[in-house]
Order: C-alpha cells, then sequence, then structure tokens
C-alpha cells in the first residue's frame, strides 16, 4: 500500500489497460509473429520460382506491417508499461522481481527484432542480387518475433496459474508454470492465421492489375491459414485442458457479464451475415458489386481479431480474483497481507492516504480512501463498470441500506467468487459502505491520486509493494 492510487473514473483503470493491451496483441500477432515468417514464405518462393511478382508482393505485404509494427505497436507496447504501472504497481513490481532476467532476455531479444526489421525493409532492393542472405534476416527476424512473444507468454501463463512456483520460489519454476506451453501452443498458430487473412486482403488490393497473380497468391496465402489452423485448434483443446477448475468456472460469467454478450453476438451476427452474403452469391452465381469481394476479404481477418480480443478479455477475467494467481488478489493485496490487513486496516498501512483511521466522524472521507485502496483496480463510480450500477442492479436506484450493503461487502466474495475479499477491517467495511450510500444523495466521480495530490503519511507501508 505504499503507492498513490491512480484512477480514471470515467473509463476505468481496467478499461484503460484492456483497449491498449488488445490492441498491441492484434497488432503484434498479427502484423509481428505471424506476419514476419509469411512475408519471408512469400520471398522465398519468389526466388525459388525466378518470379519476381512475388518479390515485389512480399515487400508490399511487408511496408504495411513494418509501419504498423513501429508506430502502433511500438507504443502500444510502452502503453502496456505506463498504464500497468500506473494502475497495479504492486503487481508489476512483483513480475518484474520475479522474472527479472526473462524481461532482461526479452529486451535483447525485442532489440535484435528491431533492428532485423529495420534491415530487412530497408536492404530489400539493395540487396536484390544477394536474396539468400536478405531470406536470412527473414528468418531470423521470424525467430526474434516468435521468441519475444514465448517469454511474455510465460509471464501472462504465470499470471494465471503460478504452479509450483508458490512452494517453490524458482524462476524456472514460474516459468514453466501449467499454462504456458499451452498457451504458447495456441497463440502461435492463431497468429499465423491472422497474418494470413491481412495478407489475403492486402494480396488482393496489391495484385488488382495481374489477375494470375492475384489468383496464385489468394491461393498460397489460404493454403498458409488453413494449414495452421489444425494446429489452433489442438492448442486450444490443450490450452482448455490446462486451465485449472475454479478458473474454467469463471468463462460463463466472463462471457454473459459487463455487457459483453451483446454487443460480442451483434458483431459475430453481422461477420456470419456477410460471409453467408458471400457464399450464396459465390455459389449461384450472382454478379457481386465490384468491391465486394475486396470488402469480403476483411472478414477472415475481422474474425481473427474478434478471437483473440474475446480470448484476451476471458483470460483476463477468469484469473480474477487474483491478478497473479493465488499470490496477489486484483486491487493488489497479497494473499499472505489480507490477514493482517483485516486485523489493523488497509488505511493503517496506506503510505500515501489522506485519511489514515475511521473515526465516529469522518465515515465518508475515510469510505472514500477504502474505496480507491481496495475497489478502483476494477470499479468506478460514474464510468465503466461502476459500482453504483452494480449495487443499483442489487438493491434497486435509491434504495440502498447502510447495514444492507456493509453486509455485502463483507461476504460479497462467497457470492460472488471473482471478487476479492474485502480487505479491511469492520470499521472501514462500514466506511466504505457510508460513502457508496452518500453517492445516493450525493452523486460525483472518484477521484485519483493525480486529481487530488498525494501526501505520505506516517505509517509505514506493508504488502505488495514493499516485498515480491
Amino acid at each position: 500500500m505504499d503507492f498513490p492510487v491512480f484512477h480514471l473514473d470515467f473509463l476505468g483503470n481496467r478499461m484503460l489497460i484492456a483497449l491498449i493491451a488488445v490492441l498491441h496483441v492484434w497488432i503484434n500477432h498479427a502484423f509481428a509473429v505471424g506476419a514476419m515468417p509469411l512475408v519471408t514464405a512469400l520471398e522465398w518462393w519468389g526466388y525459388r520460382s525466378g518470379d519476381d511478382r512475388w518479390d515485389r508482393l512480399g515487400y508490399r505485404v511487408l511496408t504495411v506491417c513494418f509501419v504498423v509494427t513501429t508506430t502502433f505497436g511500438a507504443l502500444t507496447g510502452v502503453g502496456i508499461w505506463l498504464s500497468t504501472s500506473l494502475v497495479n504497481p504492486y503487481a508489476i513490481g512483483s513480475l518484474i522481481r520475479i522474472f527479472f532476467w526473462a524481461w532482461f532476455i526479452e529486451w535483447l531479444v525485442f532489440v535484435t527484432e528491431v533492428l532485423c526489421i529495420m534491415i530487412y525493409y530497408l536492404s530489400w532492393k539493395p540487396m536484390a542480387r544477394r536474396k539468400k542472405a536478405h531470406i536470412a534476416v527473414g528468418v531470423a527476424l521470424s525467430v526474434a518475433s516468435w521468441v519475444t512473444m514465448a517469454i511474455i507468454t510465460a509471464i501472462l501463463g504465470f499470471m494465471m496459474d503460478p504452479g509450483s512456483w508458490l512452494a517453490r520460489e524458482s524462476f524456472f519454476s514460474g516459468v514453466f508454470n501449467p499454462i504456458y506451453l499451452p498457451q504458447l501452443a495456441f497463440r502461435t498458430p492463431v497468429a499465423m492465421i491472422a497474418a494470413g487473412w491481412l495478407a489475403l486482403f492486402l494480396a488482393y488490393f496489391f495484385t488488382r492489375s495481374e489477375p494470375d497473380l492475384r489468383r496464385r497468391s489468394v491461393r498460397f496465402i489460404a493454403l498458409w491459414s488453413l494449414a495452421w489452423l489444425p494446429a489452433a485448434v489442438a492448442g486450444a483443446l490443450w490450452y482448455w485442458r490446462a486451465i485449472p477448475v475454479w478458473m474454467a468456472g469463471n468463462v460463463p460469467v466472463a462471457l454473459g457479464t459487463q455487457r459483453f454478450a451483446a454487443w460480442y453476438d451483434q458483431l459475430l451476427t453481422v461477420l456470419a451475415a456477410m460471409v453467408v452474403v458471400v457464399f450464396v452469391t459465390g455459389v449461384f452465381g450472382v454478379v457481386l458489386p465490384r468491391r465486394l469481394p475486396r470488402v469480403a476479404l476483411l472478414v477472415p481477418f475481422a474474425l481473427t481479431l474478434v478471437l483473440l480480443g474475446s480470448f484476451e478479455r476471458v483470460r483476463e477475467f477468469i484469473r480474477k480474483p487474483f491478478v497473479i494467481g493465488e499470490y496477489m488478489y486484483a486491487n493488489g493485496v497479497r494473499v499472505a497481507d489480507l490477514p493482517l490487513l483485516k486485523e489493523e486496516g488497509v488505511l493503517h498501512h496506506a503510505t500515501y492516504a489522506r485519511v489514515r483511521e475511521v473515526t465516529d466522524s469522518n465515515g465518508v472521507a475515510a469510505g472514500a480512501e477504502v474505496f480507491r485502496l481496495s475497489c478502483t483496480r476494477c470499479h468506478t463510480v460514474s464510468g465503466v463498470n461502476s459500482v453504483t450500477d452494480r449495487l443499483g442492479g442489487l438493491y434497486g436506484p435509491g434504495a440502498w441500506d447502510r447495514d444492507t450493503v456493509k453486509y455485502y461487502l463483507v461476504g460479497m466474495h462467497t457470492a460472488r467468487p471473482f471478487m476479492p475479499p474485502f480487505p479491511g477491517t469492520d470499521r472501514e467495511a462500514g466506511a466504505l459502505a457510508d460513502y457508496l450510500v452518500d453517492l445516493q444523495r450525493a452523486p460525483r466521480p472518484a477521484l485519483g491520486a493525480q486529481d487530488v495530490g498525494a501526501r505520505p503519511g506516517a505509517a509505514g507501508p506493508i504488502g505488495g509493494g514493499e516485498e515480491g
């Protein structure tokens, strides 16, 4: 509890990370991990067949991937570090301590990847007479891109299920956690498929003046994507079997709550309708509008992005109530520290809290601090995933009773196992209830440290920010 609490009430901390992270995953999987070996394969095929048109096609596809990965990909990668460090410094601090050498190696591999993509792209034409050497650079780039993802996947798997690390606390027991290899076996082919569907659209666009190359390239890239499909299915099944039973129980909640199911179903309906229209018109020989085939080729790529986005959303949700499985709760409280916090209070151990204890006269102000410390990693007051909406759904708007709300806060983790246990004392639970009930009378957004400033208090910190 030794960091100021950053909070965006209009958007929500969780949504902030989700938007940046999902965009980064889309770019990383489709444009980097999957696209680099595909572009190298196009270049190799052009070299082997002696057809320079394949070489030009590969260069054009690489140009798109180079621009996207070195701009949006780089920005969102840095954005993940910035947003996670602001929102949950306890979790990112623990991960850095546990996986220091993994991240150090990943940084070296990433630098190698950046150098390789710059050399590969900028030397494409100057090395036209040294194709073998240039293709070797493409192979090195492909390997470096995949290794980067492989290292990060180990950390993502650890956050879901640390496995034997909880007893051993060794580097390799953390890296080779139970979910690491199954998740990597799923992500790798999905990245290749996503790159294939992206290249399918680009190839159709780039070969509009060469019908023969268009036909052959569409076939080549489609076969690339379909060849990876069985591996993706096998990886998905392996991944599903590796998920702990308690985590699998959260999947229906992840797919059916917080308006996720509504927009997800609508998106799939629109995409499915586009597939049906193209299929029916193609089978019955109906003349298609000129641009429809080109637009239709975006459907497989869009479906892959939906798959990746929903996968990331579900993966993040099912590990709740933890941010690091069975080690740290989503609000940054370590499991081992929970009994002490329940006895002495979160306010007592919060370095930057403006209120350090609950009195008879400061219930609402103390409750606001407890809410900021314990709830704002996931909830807002007036924005996305609003706590007022949640309580309104339970008790009805304007009908909250202080004792009922307090009773719910103390036992919410039993009714909703994806919620962390309340980490404070009974008086702090009462203060939080005072604050939530007061929001009915005077609705207002919750503020973060960036809004109100932060001043260290006198009591010393414990927990996630101090030990890992």
